[in-house]
């Protein structure tokens, strides 16, 4: 049997396809039309566009396999975006994203009317700018006309599966990350939904992420290549799907992922509220089982933006190259990636980045190691708070771009004062939904089982104890720039 996982991520979609032993088998990816910023802080995408890639990516990975033994369909995606359609499933306007962050208003509205420690108790989060609820809200009042027309409400990856069965379905893991769903629950909260006045009926039906919500269409078929009823399993949003594909599955497990954002994921066998909302708990993949996450909004992002402004026609392996020789600490150099505001620990939708300590014995590779050095700080900010509630391990699993590359997982390992491991085979979120497409259709009997059957440690990286002792000063002055900067910002 094969099970074919799919990502809907923000540059791209990502196909992969695994056997019954987790060896990946095909792979492709297509990529995105770059997110539209009509506005500073805007973000927005056509689903359409989603769904253009995602037809040439399955196409191409069935033709490297027999789609007849494709056994079942699993999807992730980008999480927190909102796809509205009309009356004839049509989408009326582009979807708001993930990153976006025109909605403080919003935010404020929504903490005045429910209460910060009630939402959080409920929704297990703040009103953050990127979730789901403040985007309807903004919708509402600022686009009535669009409004009005709204009849049904989706995640990202789940226009997706519209489109390929003609289900509108979601799951527990990114369903809990609208701010509109009852965590302890699994379900959606009709207190939230009735407080913000919102018709319940637009929203999905929700189901665990291993449980099959419909099968591929005979015209999704005739699209993408796949066999028509073919079973699609609910999935989960990208972090949840991303730790599964990481085996980031029981309690006492954790992880930190760099791609365009960064996350550090724990699983949990409850669910563990931060009182000051600084970082997120929702619900995972795994069914009777919690996550907390911290994200930082430019983490990969923070080295693109630096080398596709600074060094255009350098590769990322060019410019990293240039930071192997600089020492730990940069000579001083501190990056603060704030790039699109920041969610942990100070949920800042007007937080700026800065390269700060520069001297003209700097060069272009202690920024490059400055800014890799400050995304490890920030993901450090979120394993901070995680010890604060309780939540620990012995070691990190590592995932996304930021773990092919050496220098990046010696910098973590050495700013988190932990060793830190990578998988044998790192697809992300995509082999995460592969993995539980097939615990589905029956390959494997849960989703820890799958991960204990399929994922194994392929490299470990220990800390170096001179790098984490300079590192932990440059570190506590990172954490005291964020005030500052907002200080001479807001002048």
């Amino acid at each position: 049997m094969l099970f074919l996982g799919l990502d809907i991520g923000t540059g791209g979609t990502r196909a992969v396809v695994i056997d019954d032993g987790g060896k990946v088998v095909g792979a492709a990816t297509a990529e995105h039309e770059p997110f539209d910023s009509p506005e500073i802080g805007w973000a927005e995408q056509d689903p359409n566009d989603w769904w253009r890639a995602a037809q040439i990516a399955i196409r191409e990975v069935c033709s490297r396999v027999d789609s007849a033994d494709i056994a079942a369909v699993g999807l992730s995606g980008q999480m927190h975006g909102a796809v509205v359609l009309d009356e004839q499933d049509r989408s009326i306007r582009p979807a708001i994203i993930w990153c976006d962050q025109r909605t403080e208003k919003q935010c404020v509205e929504i903490t005045e009317k429910i209460g910060r420690e009630r939402l959080i108790s409920i929704a297990g989060n703040p009103a953050v700018s990127g979730f789901t609820l403040p985007k309807l809200l903004w919708q509402r009042e600022n686009e009535p006309e669009n409004w009005s027309q709204v009849r049904s409400v989706l995640l990202p990856k789940d226009y997706i599966r519209f489109r390929l069965s003609g289900d509108k379905a979601s799951d527990v893991a990114d369903s809990s990350g609208t701010l509109l769903f009852d965590i302890a629950k699994r379900n959606w909260s009709a207190e939230l939904i009735s407080e913000f006045e919102i018709d319940e009926d637009l929203f999905p039906r929700v189901f665990e992420s291993t449980e099959i919500t419909g099968v591929v269409s005979v015209e999704a078929a005739e699209l993408t290549g796949l066999k028509a009823g073919t079973p699609i399993v609910a999935g989960a949003g990208d972090n949840a799907a991303g730790a599964v594909g990481l085996g980031i599955v029981k309690p006492g497990m954790m992880s930190a992922t760099i791609g365009t954002s960064g996350v550090v994921f724990a699983a949990s066998d409850k669910p563990r509220f931060d009182p000051q909302g600084r970082i997120h708990t929702l619900c995972h993949a795994v069914p009777n089982t919690w996550h907390n996450t911290g994200v930082t909004q430019a983490a990969g992002l923070s080295l693109k933006w630096f080398r596709d402004t600074f060094a255009v026609d350098a590769s990322y392996d060019d410019i990293t190259a240039l930071a192997e020789n600089v020492p730990a600490s940069s000579d001083g150099a501190v990056w603060l990636p704030y790039l699109m505001g920041e969610r942990t620990p100070h949920l800042d939708a007007n937080a700026r980045a800065a390269l700060v300590g520069l001297t003209a014995s700097h060069t272009k590779g202690h920024a490059v190691r400055a800014v890799m050095e400050g995304v490890a700080f920030s993901l450090k900010d979120a394993i901070e708070i995680f010890r604060e509630i309780g939540v620990s391990s012995t070691n990190i699993r590592l995932g996304g771009g930021g773990a092919t590359s050496r220098l990046w997982r010696q910098i973590q390992a050495d700013v988190y004062g932990e060793t830190v491991e990578i998988a044998t085979a790192d697809e992300g979120a995509a082999f995460g939904a592969a993995i539980l497409a097939g615990v589905g259709a029956g390959a494997w009997d849960s989703v820890p089982g799958a991960c204990d059957a399929t994922i194994t440690v392929a490299d470990r990286t220990e800390p170096i104890v001179d790098n984490s002792a300079i590192l932990d000063k440059n570190y506590k002055i990172y954490q005291r720039l964020y005030d500052a900067l907002k200080v001479a910002t807001n002048i």
